[in-house]
């Protein structure tokens, strides 16, 4: 700070000097130096320095000066030479006593004086120019030094190209240019707006979007850095697409509105995940609806300690409920969670079980306790491969459990159970989709013999769940592959966890008990393609660095997703993400009998046993076939044979 205020002192001194020199043409330095130029100096220099400390000027850096800084700069001097010339008048007639001149009085009768005078008024707005110019030229210089004079980092520099010239682009080309010793060697701008051959701080816009694979290969770039703070999964993934063998990593940047310092910073560039690629417009909700539903009251969520359970509660935590009520059978994710909650969020309330939710006793003991007045039903097996296996814990965890917690939601007086479910369950043809499919059946008659409404939530599979493909993908590629997938013609749905949490929260608080809601998917996505891409944001190659491998159909799985069982039809809600299932009466006493029979040889019976049984529950439920019809996804044309992906589905 000391030399700050130092350097500040020293151009004050030579900017009021400069402007004696101006005034008088450069001559008569004897007459003006030690009569005019010092005592006004002594007055000046106190005024300047406090004026520049209370506007905060010592406190700014000068290697990171900015159009900003250098308006402080102009109104930190207007203020100081206002001041300046009000003391000097105040006490023009103290000072000029000791010179024996009074120029007020005097210049009306001599010209010299008056020319004198003239000039010595001068003064003042040429000293204010001149600091104003000096301070200014002093901080550009630093700020040049740092980023166009000090030797430059040599090594590892990384060739990078930035897509977008708007605030983003400008700012992160500014950033760069400031930071030397960062890794980065901006070689060009992409832009589909601007002019080319534009230039923003000396990098020019070289091309558009559409020739980022041809100027990739051209000036060798290394990393791609995506300035469009808006651009949406379709942009990005176009891009990604379009250097698929280039072996780019792909990072993109915030909107410079989002980051507090009002600058992009190196630091906060990230990688591109698969979730850009494949996520969609953000969740508008009802929150004060969701509030009215949630806040001050008890909520209970089981399985709360698994993948779309721990985000539910995260998302029910943001609404400050009276009480959550945490239910989990794996004591290790259980305690993360409460642990994660209570960091966040200090005054909630919140109580971990750890239960068996196929355990009666158990889930009644604790409704007794907590009394809960609304249930979110996250638990269940839901790995299709691994429940073909083991069809007997599909039966009591997603059927035989299911069944416990709503009865006992009922016997306690539970206003809303919420179950989440899954679009496997639609013409199901493993036996984790037809467990869940039996469960709904259910629950949608109990909806209609008890006071507690009950409401089904469908989806499809969801980004960087436990178990599923991404982490799976993110596993192999990280130990060089092969990347293992099912069929090249494996397609399926894809939500990002929150987007699924908050959905089911917004669900909800829709309808009045009975209705099965399905949350919009957007588009279909190939497996292989999903391959692809996550192999190329590594900034690798398919087919060269990382292999892709076709391991074929696993048990139970189809090759697309179906929307509706024969007989039902998706009608819309007054959420433009959620709509509603229009489906066919189903024999509930019948299907409680059935129910009976499952629970009873879930321990004992066989694979064909069940499926027998679950198939007159479930007409529908097909066992090993992976037909369906499938949905319009992207296509994937394979450059050879052997690097054909293959799909692979959780």
């Amino acid at each position: 700070m000391s030399l700050v205020v130092l350097a500040h002192a020293v151009l004050f001194a030579f900017a009021l000097f400069s402007a004696f020199e101006l005034a008088y043409n450069f001559k008569r330095m004897g007459g003006w130096l030690t009569e005019l130029y010092l005592p006004l100096l002594a007055l000046a220099m106190p005024i300047k320095l406090v004026v520049f400390h209370y506007t905060g000027q010592y406190r700014g850096s000068w290697r990171y000066v900015g159009l900003s800084d250098l308006m402080g700069v102009i109104r930190s001097s207007l203020m100081a030479t206002f001041l300046f010339l009000t003391a000097y008048f105040l006490l023009e007639n103290t000072w000029y006593w000791a010179y024996g001149v009074n120029l007020i009085d005097r210049s009306q009768t001599n010209p010299t004086l008056g020319l004198e005078a003239l000039r010595q008024s001068a003064v003042f707005g040429l000293d204010w120019a001149a600091t104003v110019g000096f301070v200014c030229a002093a901080r550009v210089l630093v700020r040049f030094y740092h980023e166009e004079i000090r030797p430059q980092r040599i090594g590892d520099v990384r060739r990078v190209l930035i897509v977008g010239h708007g605030d983003t682009g400008e700012a992160l080309v500014r950033e760069l240019l400031r930071m030397p010793d960062a890794p980065y060697h901006c070689v060009g701008i992409l832009d589909d707006e601007a002019r080319l051959c534009e230039r923003v701080h000396g990098v020019e816009v070289i091309a558009r979007t559409e020739k980022i694979r041809e100027v990739c290969e051209r000036h060798g770039v290394q990393e791609v850095l995506i300035a469009l703070p808006r651009a949406t999964p379709k942009m990005i993934r176009s891009l990604v697409e379009r250097c698929e063998g280039t072996g780019v990593k792909f990072r993109t940047v915030p909107a410079v509105s989002d980051v507090i310092s009002g600058r992009v910073q190196v630091s906060q560039i990230r990688e591109v995940d698969i979730a850009d690629l494949l996520g969609r417009e953000p969740v508008k909700l009802d929150a004060a609806r969701i509030g009215e539903q949630l806040r001050g009251k008890r909520i209970l969520v089981t399985g709360a300690g698994g993948s779309i359970g721990s985000e539910m509660c995260r998302q029910i935590a943001t609404f400050m409920p009276k009480r959550l009520i945490l239910v989990e059978q794996a004591e290790n994710n259980l305690f993360e969670i409460e642990r994660e909650l209570r960091d966040l969020h200090p005054g909630l309330d919140v109580v971990p079980y750890v239960a068996d939710i196929v355990d009666r006793d158990r889930v009644r003991a604790i409704f007794r306790r907590e009394a809960p007045s609304t249930v979110f039903h996250a638990a269940a097996h839901k790995h299709v491969p691994m429940m073909e296996v083991n069809p007997g814990e599909a039966i009591k965890n997603n059927i035989v459990g299911t069944l416990t917690v709503a009865d006992v939601s009922v016997e306690f007086g539970v206003d809303e159970m919420v179950m989440i479910s899954t679009d496997k369950a639609v013409n199901p043809t493993s036996i984790m989709g037809c467990s869940k499919r039996v469960a709904e059946i259910y629950v949608q008659g109990l909806n209609e013999r008890g006071e507690t409404q009950f409401v089904t939530v469908r989806f499809g599979n969801v980004l960087g769940s436990s178990g599923s493909v991404v982490p799976i993908f993110r596993r192999q590629i990280a130990a060089g592959g092969p990347v293992t997938v099912t069929h090249p013609d494996m397609t399926r749905y894809f939500m990002t966890i929150p987007e699924a949490a908050q959905l089911v929260l917004q669900a909800g608080t829709m309808g009045n008990g009975g209705e099965i809601y399905v949350l919009h998917m957007g588009d279909p996505v190939k497996i292989v393609d999903l391959a692809r891409d996550m192999i190329t944001l590594s900034g690798l190659r398919p087919g060269k660095d990382i292999e892709i491998e076709f391991i074929g159909t696993r048990p139970g799985e189809k090759l697309f997703e179906e929307l509706s069982n024969e007989g039902e039809h998706i009608g819309d809600t007054a959420h433009p993400k959620i709509g509603i299932w229009k489906h066919r009466a189903e024999d509930w006493p019948a299907a409680c009998e059935g129910i009976d029979r499952l629970r009873r040889m879930a321990d004992s019976a066989d694979l064909d046993k069940i499926q027998r049984e679950l198939k007159r529950i479930v007409p529908e439920y097909q066992p090993g076939e992976t037909g369906g019809v499938a949905p319009k996804a992207r296509e994937y044309t394979p450059h050879t044979a052997s690097q054909a992906p293959a799909s692979q589905t959780q």
